[in-house]
């Protein structure tokens, strides 16, 4: 984590850093994402909950609230906290001008400019801009928006260029500083030097060692933050004809010997992970076979001359990119990282060597 950050910042050294820790830091555990972006400038992320929960861990940096309020009840969090808030919608204006703020408040005013999530549009951001300036307590503006395709360049709907010049002709004239990258912006940013210019970037998949694009890890220089890994706990010989698991998809067309590994669709592993989806056993690469179980999967044990019951297993992470994985699974790394579940076993350090 510490190091993916620092290629972050060396990606975008004039900028300051949103650690993004959302979905308990990518499914990482919050404490853990705060510990290792301890060198951000501010951590980003949607729950409130989760914002105090860094409050109450002793983070006391900035913390920024990347959907902003959802009822006045989260407005006294914001003053007593010291919450940054984003304000992307005239329902979360109203809140604050009929709200008598205790203390004053930094907020995100965030520009529409073609993701079609959330945000005011260009053309009415200005005016937005003006009412939340008119709001006694409003400290800071900070003007943000949010890129669709910033691991494309030239994407052929919608280019990262094209929301930048949405977004400079929307905030023209108006004061406060700027907050564009997310991951994809920030690992594109030497190609975009001349148009793209922020005050804050918001990294997040990078941070734990994935890509937003087609690019790998190890071609942006990122280190994998998560390992996903088991062992074999049985074994099969099979001969041509024999099928294996639910739905008996599988069928040997000859001899093989097949690894029964602990782990599966309860742990978080994808259940549509189809044959050949990469496995690392005692360090051999080999695939999936079968369907994916709730508690088990089998793997082909052919290529490994030595593999026994307790041989290692990496499903992810150290030595086999969780990407990799994703794109087999017709997913992304993201969501294998916040899907992994709480039943699993978390172990600090060196892989196989808990802290």
């Amino acid at each position: 984590m510490r190091h993916n950050l620092a290629r972050a910042r060396s990606c975008a050294p004039s900028a300051k850093i949103w650690g993004v820790v959302k979905a308990n830091a990518y499914g990482h555990g919050l404490e853990r994402g705060m510990r290792g972006f301890a060198d951000a400038d501010g951590l980003a992320l949607i729950e409130t909950e989760a914002a105090l929960r860094l409050r109450e861990l002793g983070w006391t940096r900035p913390v920024l609230l990347l959907e902003g309020i959802f009822d006045v009840a989260d407005i006294g969090l914001l003053c007593e906290y010291g919450f940054n808030s984003t304000v992307h919608c005239l329902e979360q204006i109203k809140m604050l001008e009929y709200t008598q703020l205790q203390s004053p408040i930094d907020v995100h005013l965030k520009m529409n400019t073609g993701m079609n999530r959330l945000g005011f549009l260009p053309a009415e951001y200005a005016a937005a801009h003006a009412r939340l300036r008119a709001i006694p307590g409003i400290r800071n503006i900070t003007l943000m928006t949010h890129f669709a395709n910033a691991d494309e360049l030239e994407h052929p709907r919608l280019a990262i260029r094209e929301q930048v010049r949405r977004f400079q002709l929307g905030a023209q004239g108006l004061v406060g500083e700027r907050s564009l990258s997310n991951s994809g912006g920030v690992l594109q940013q030497a190609e975009l030097a001349a148009e793209l210019s922020n005050d804050w970037v918001r990294p997040g998949i990078m941070l734990y060692g994935g890509t937003p694009g087609n690019k790998s890890a190890a071609d942006y220089k990122l280190r994998p933050t998560m390992t996903l890994a088991s062992a074999i706990i049985g074994m099969q010989q099979l001969v041509a004809g024999d099928t294996v698991g639910y739905g008996s998809r599988f069928e040997a067309s000859g001899p093989m010997t097949v690894g029964v590994v602990a782990c599966g669709y309860a742990d978080g592993y994808p259940r549509h992970a189809p044959h050949g989806t990469p496995v690392l056993v005692d360090g051999v690469r080999t695939s999936l076979i079968g369907r994916v179980s709730m508690d088990m999967m089998t793997v082909d044990l052919t290529p490994i001359a030595n593999a026994r019951v307790g041989s290692s297993v990496v499903l992810w992470g150290d030595g086999l990119p969780i990407d990799e994985v994703a794109t087999a699974a017709g997913t992304i790394g993201y969501e294998l990282m916040c899907a992994l579940a709480a039943r699993v076993r978390v172990f600090e350090g060196p892989l196989g060597q808990p802290a």
